[in-house]
Formats: C-alpha cells, sequence, structure tokens
C-alpha cells in the first residue's frame, strides 16, 4: 500500500519545520512572517508530493469541517434532486463540500442521520425535516448547532427555515379548478400527513371549496401512504372514477401522486383533460411534455437561501445570537391544457 504523505515529509524534503508548512498549507504564512519565497517552495513541494490534507484532523484543529450536511425526505424525488444540485454549486463556490443524505421519511432514520453528520463534524445542517416531535431539533438549538430546515417547518419550533407559501399557492390552484367550473374534485394527498407542507396544501383545497359554499367531502380525499404511491393512487383512482357521481378533477398534492396519475389513467383509457382535469403541486418535466397544469415552485432560491441563512449562522462572530429568520417564498400556478373548462367540452 502507497504511503500517505504527511506534513513532516513535506518539511525533511525542504529542511524546514513541520510547523512552518502547516502554517502556509492553512493560509496562514503571511501572518506570520514567511518569505513568499518559501510559501511558494511549499505549496510545489506538497503538489510534487501529491499531498491530500486530513479534512476531520484539520477540522478538530480549526474548528470548521469546510463541510455541509443536507438531509432530504427522498433523493429520488427531482424537487430535492434540483435543491441539493443548487445547494452544492453554491457552496462549491465558497469553498464548502456537500454531504447530501436520505431519511426516507422515516423520522429514525433522520435521527441517526443526525448523529452521523455531527459526528462527521461538519459545519452545519440543511434539513427537510421528518419529524413531528421537536425533541433532536430542540437539542441541536440548545447546543447552538448551526441548522436551517427547508420545505418543510415544525410548528412551535422557532428556528430557520425556508418555505413556500403552499396555503396560499394550494388554494389559487384549486380556485383556478372551480373557476373552469368543476366542483367534484378529487384530492390526492400523501402521509405522513403531519407535514407542514401537506397541511398547508390540503387547507388550501379545503378554504377554496368552502369559499363557494360546496361541501368538502371525505370521499374525494384519499391519503397516500409514503412508501406504496403506485398501487395506492391506482385503487384511489379506480374508486373516485367508477361511483354514481365520479370526480371531474383530480388534485394531485405533489409530483410524485401526480406522475403516477399520468401512468394510471394511461393504462385505464382516461384521456386528460377530455375526460378529466388534472392539476398538481409541483412542476417537473414530464407535466410540461404533457401539458399538465401545476404549481412551480422556487427550487433554486430555496437552495440560494438555504445556503445564505446558514452559512450567516455558521460564520456569525463569537458570542453572537442570531435571530430565527423565516423565508417565505411565493410559488406560481403554470397554466397548461389539462384543466380544461367543463363548459367548454359541451
Amino acid at each position: 500500500m502507497k504511503k500517505k504523505i504527511a506534513l513532516i515529509d513535506i518539511a525533511q524534503a525542504l529542511g524546514v519545520s513541520r510547523t512552518l508548512v502547516s502554517m502556509v498549507l492553512n493560509g496562514q504564512g503571511n501572518q506570520h512572517g514567511i518569505s513568499p519565497v518559501t510559501q511558494e517552495k511549499v505549496k510545489a513541494k506538497a503538489k510534487e508530493l501529491n499531498y491530500k490534507p486530513n479534512s476531520i484532523a484539520r477540522g478538530l484543529r480549526t474548528g470548521k469541517s469546510n463541510t455541509i450536511g443536507l438531509i432530504v425526505t427522498d433523493i429520488s424525488n427531482r424537487f430535492y434532486a434540483t435543491i441539493a444540485k443548487q445547494i452544492e454549486g453554491n457552496l462549491r463556490q465558497l469553498g464548502y463540500h456537500l454531504i447530501f443524505c436520505s431519511s426516507d421519511e422515516r423520522p429514525e432514520r433522520e435521527e441517526e442521520l443526525i448523529q452521523m453528520l455531527r459526528g462527521r463534524q461538519v459545519d452545519g445542517l440543511i434539513l427537510a425535516t421528518t419529524f413531528q416531535e421537536t425533541m433532536v431539533l430542540e437539542e441541536m438549538l440548545k447546543d447552538e448547532y448551526p441548522f436551517v430546515l427547508i420545505d418543510r417547518e415544525v410548528p412551535g419550533l422557532k428556528t430557520n427555515s425556508i418555505v413556500v407559501d403552499n396555503y396560499k399557492s394550494s388554494k389559487s390552484a384549486v380556485e383556478h379548478l372551480l373557476n373552469s367550473n368543476h366542483q367534484e374534485i378529487g384530492l390526492l394527498t400523501i402521509s405522513p400527513s403531519h407535514l407542514s407542507t401537506i397541511k398547508d396544501r390540503e387547507q388550501g383545497y379545503k378554504d377554496a371549496l368552502s369559499a363557494v359554499n360546496i361541501p368538502v367531502q371525505a370521499s374525494n380525499i384519499c391519503e397516500i401512504p409514503f412508501d406504496d404511491i403506485e398501487h395506492q393512487v391506482e385503487l384511489s383512482l379506480k374508486k373516485m372514477l367508477h361511483r354514481p357521481k365520479p370526480i371531474t378533477a383530480i388534485y394531485a398534492i405533489n409530483n410524485r401522486i401526480g406522475k403516477a396519475c399520468l401512468e394510471h389513467l394511461n393504462k385505464m383509457d382516461v384521456k386528460v383533460p377530455e375526460d378529466i382535469a388534472l392539476l398538481c403541486y409541483d412542476d417537473i418535466d414530464v407535466f410540461k411534455f404533457c401539458g399538465v397544469t401545476a404549481v412551480a415552485q422556487p427550487i433554486e432560491k430555496i437552495g440560494d437561501e438555504a445556503v445564505r441563512v446558514l452559512l450567516g449562522q455558521i460564520n456569525s462572530p463569537a458570542n453572537t445570537t442570531l435571530a430565527p429568520e423565516k423565508v417565505t417564498l411565493p410559488a406560481t400556478l403554470i397554466l397548461r391544457k389539462s384543466c380544461k373548462s367543463l363548459l367548454s367540452s359541451s
């Protein structure tokens, strides 16, 4: 096995002290009066010997690892993948690395990942949390450990968060269906139902109906388990479409459910928008190609704001406590052909 090059190897090759080499490679040469010529020799020798710094050891010395942890609930979801790419790009420009993990919507898994990342001395965390209980997050607040929540909030917890106005954008989206003369609107929501994003979108749906005196019917709402989306969407569609008074429009509460709706409606030979209208929260490429009306979230902006808020907390002066910052971003309804008015078909 090839020997790993250490600081002492560079020092011996140049006939200087290990401390001098450490100062130069840690960017402290000027402040310690080391000449530019000597600094260049140290850097050149480190490159020649293919020296790789031990980031964990450096982190223990400096108190910083220049690494950020990101925990999302579904690593395969385009929404979170795009956020991760935006966050990673921003951090890279600022000299940070990103460790990206998925909790699979399981609180116990999220807790394990938080402990693992903190054990690796990451400087802070960005979390799309699935927690209902706040104990783990409250512990980080007590420790003054930097973190910011994205996409979701935890009620009653005063901490940094970057969220979308899910209630307002959801209500506006359902109002579009109502204005297109749809009254029997089926909602396909998802569990776990305690999540702030889901609760706000559901409330937007209910309040839009109530505002025009349309009763909210339990039979028009189906909750889809996170770990069984494909099968449960199929069952829910069959139930809603094959009853005496079938629904005329479907509101899918996230992109995975919306995509499953497209696939199963096609298998059932139910045409969109001729036979049924389809609206989805969260826009993805397949909706653009298939003409599905969708609520587009400002994904890149979520990533930008998460990095800004977290690094502001990490780099704040010692003994300074920053007030929690909540950023609420607007979403945009993208109108396409999938939500044709009922009257236009008569």
